[in-house]
């Protein structure tokens, strides 16, 4: 980098360039190591070496995980950035089977010596553990698929974009909140790429290469005189996409009450509309409580899916082998086993996928080796099926793993991660404006906000971004301090209409935590905007007394 550069960048001198002191960065270094593949056949080399000391030690089944994963935050506030972070983190996590048990171990030692000794050391363990008892290990058939690749369909790679280009944006966008009256403004841009080998006793040698980017904004207006202030984010989500994202298109744009963004997404308009609205939100008035219909647009709706559908449908909190963020679930198995549990009303379609375009979950196989593909979890209404993996596919009567295995990093064993959980689209069109049309009295919600959800994945609130008041089939202007609480079975049996295919966007987390010790992971949730009836609605300013 030349020091103009240098100078450009840090603004206030070098500390704007160190990394940000997070783990998950890893090792500092050039974001263009990124772009400096490891030779497939010597992953192969270094598994099979893993692979042949794992079966000679004893092992009934190995797999092995080479990861190299490279991560990058840029950072901005007003005129000045405050943190550009690379970093990498490259190592291998072997696990096995033997005596019916599980073992796990992994290093950063890559070297054929490096991979034997880790691969004994996890036998070992497995064995060791074997020696408490318990039910065997039970894993569902996997075919091996020999030398196979996958790729996330990226126009432009993040890493490839010199830095001073981020910046600028960044930047730019900044400038433009300050000159539209913001009091302060935060942007961002986050990458991530996941240069992943999987290979196993079962004789597949999957090798993958992933990417997901998360550009973003707060912005921050204050009224001095009223002694308010409101905060708003960008309309953005995170995605499994390159640096395409960044380049705006007519077509993947989506107008109303504000403009929002579908697979490309343009930083300069959201953020100068985001700045109207927040001044907008500022003279708001505050919401009547009472019942509502709800119109939930896609940016809003995804985190009811994930924390009321997605995580309730995971197998493990459903058998209560998993408790940490927020519980079990009230999903049990008597209620999947009835065929007859109304989870929500006939329009309530949701699926389990990893392969959709753009979407944060999407892969070509997980960290099983499992080919990944799409399944029902809600059927007009009814629970049908959960999310399960390898040793849990047989409780369900599985026949196969449903491909949602994950782990954050080579050094964190894989379990059960939520795939993409997405609401379908009406099969009848209907556009927002004609659903809004038919409301009597609700309320528009856009975008996510906080929430609280009880330790059964049952009882429930729901804030959001924006609130747009609508009376008589039509909106009549923005409301303030809105929430909707309600349980998972009422709130989904409630919903009257679903908009058509042409609405359906995806939200996501582009981290979301589960396990002890916390592993995150990155998972998106699609629908087209919703209509739910007869909701509570409270007021989130007012006290009681």
């Amino acid at each position: 980098m030349k020091r103009r550069d240098f100078l450009y960048l840090s603004g206030i001198g070098a500390t704007a360039l160190m990394l940000p002191g997070l783990p998950s960065l890893g090792n500092p270094v050039d974001q263009a190591a990124a772009l400096e593949y490891v030779d497939v056949k010597i992953k192969k080399e270094l598994a099979d070496a893993a692979l042949n000391t794992a079966k000679a030690k004893g092992a009934s089944y190995a797999d092995v995980r080479i990861g190299r994963y490279f991560n990058q935050a840029i950072i901005t506030r007003e005129n000045r950035v405050q943190n550009i972070g690379s970093g990498e983190s490259y190592g291998v996590g072997i696990r096995v089977i033997a005596n019916g048990c599980w073992g796990f171990a992994a290093t950063n030692l890559m070297t054929k010596e490096g991979m034997a000794a880790t691969a004994a050391k996890a036998v070992a363990v497995a064995k060791a553990n074997a020696k408490i008892g318990g039910k065997p290990v039970e894993l569902a058939p996997q075919k091996g698929y020999g030398e196979v690749s996958w790729k996330t369909p990226i126009e432009k790679n993040a890493f490839e974009v010199p830095i001073k280009e981020k910046v600028d944006l960044l930047l730019n966008a900044n400038g433009i909140a300050t000159a539209a009256g913001a009091s302060f403004v935060n942007s961002s841009i986050f990458a991530i790429n996941e240069q992943k080998y999987f290979a196993s006793t079962d004789g597949s040698y999957i090798d993958q290469d992933i990417h997901r980017i998360y550009p973003n904004f707060t912005i921050s207006k204050v009224d001095r005189e009223l002694g308010v202030f409101e905060t708003i984010r960008g309309s953005s989500s995170p995605k499994g996409l390159g640096y395409e994202y960044l380049t705006p298109s007519d077509a993947e744009k989506v107008t109303g009450v504000v403009t929002r963004y579908k697979n490309r997404y343009d930083l300069l308009e959201d953020i100068k509309q985001m700045s109207r609205v927040a001044s907008e939100k500022v003279m708001a008035k505050s919401v009547e409580p009472g019942k509502y219909d709800l119109v939930l647009d896609p940016s809003h709706l995804w985190l009811t899916i994930h924390e009321s559908v997605g995580h309730p449908t995971e197998l493990d909190r459903v058998l209560g082998y998993e408790a940490n963020f927020a519980g079990t679930s009230f999903l049990t198995l008597d209620k999947w086993k009835s065929k007859n549990f109304h989870f929500g009303s006939e329009h309530v379609n949701i699926v389990g996928d990893k392969l959709q375009y753009g979407s944060l979950g999407a892969v070509g196989y997980d960290d099983e080796g499992v080919k990944c593909g799409k399944w029902d979890i809600i059927k007009d209404g009814v629970l049908v099926n959960y999310q399960a993996i390898r040793d849990q596919a047989h409780i369900i009567g599985l026949n196969a793993s449903q491909g949602c295995c994950y782990a954050q990093s080579w050094s964190d064993v894989q379990f059960q991660r939520m795939p993409n959980v997405s609401l379908q689209p009406g099969k009848t069109p209907l556009s927002v404006d004609e659903m809004i049309k038919n409301v009597k009295k609700g309320i528009y919600i856009i975008g996510d906000g906080s929430f609280s959800i009880d330790q059964q994945r049952y009882n429930f609130q729901f804030g959001g971004q924006m609130f747009y008041e609508i009376k008589d089939g039509k909106i009549v202007g923005m409301l303030n301090d809105v929430a909707y609480q309600a349980n998972t079975q009422e709130f989904w049996n409630s919903c009257v209409a679903v908009c058509d295919e042409k609405d359906y966007r995806l939200g996501g987390s582009f981290n979301d935590g589960k396990g002890q010790p916390s592993q995150s992971s990155a998972v998106s949730h699609g629908s087209s905007t919703a209509r739910f009836n007869g909701v509570n609605v409270i007021n989130t300013k007012r006290k009681i007394g």
